[in-house]
């Protein structure tokens, strides 16, 4: 049987499915994440292949790089994806998932990026940038 987990926005336009196990939930502390978000992205990657959105016409995506995009929902700004070019997976917010989740934390990256109004306390492995 495949794993299945489900998820959506805020005001419910966009909804997802993923037929695969999510990978554990990376927290982003990058400047770019900050300002989407107001504090860090915290997402789990999936294959491209297995994300199926029902209502992908209310997503809407935003260049943010040159290498990547985010998407968000149009209707209530929701932030959904991180999708960078070259990669076969797609990072889904961990927030937008349906409860229960059974996700759990895995480490920090950017951290050298994070802002200065907060302190990671977790006890997780911590990397200046994306860890090779």
């Amino acid at each position: 049987m495949t794993e299945r987990h489900t998820g959506g926005c805020l005001c419910g336009a966009v909804r997802f499915s993923i037929g695969a196990k999510p990978g554990p939930v990376v927290g982003c502390h990058c400047s770019q994440c900050r300002r989407q978000t107001g504090f860090y992205y915290a997402a789990v990657n999936v294959p491209r292949t297995a994300l199926s959105v029902e209502d992908a016409g209310a997503v809407r995506w935003y260049r943010s790089s040159a290498e990547a995009q985010r998407g968000f929902c149009s209707n209530c700004g929701s932030a959904l994806f991180w999708q960078g070019d070259q990669s076969p997976e797609v990072s889904v917010m961990a927030g937008a998932f349906d409860e229960p989740s059974g996700l759990a934390f895995s480490h920090h990256i950017y951290c050298a990026d994070k802002g200065d109004f907060y302190e990671i306390s977790d006890g997780l492995p911590q990397y200046d940038r994306f860890p090779v």
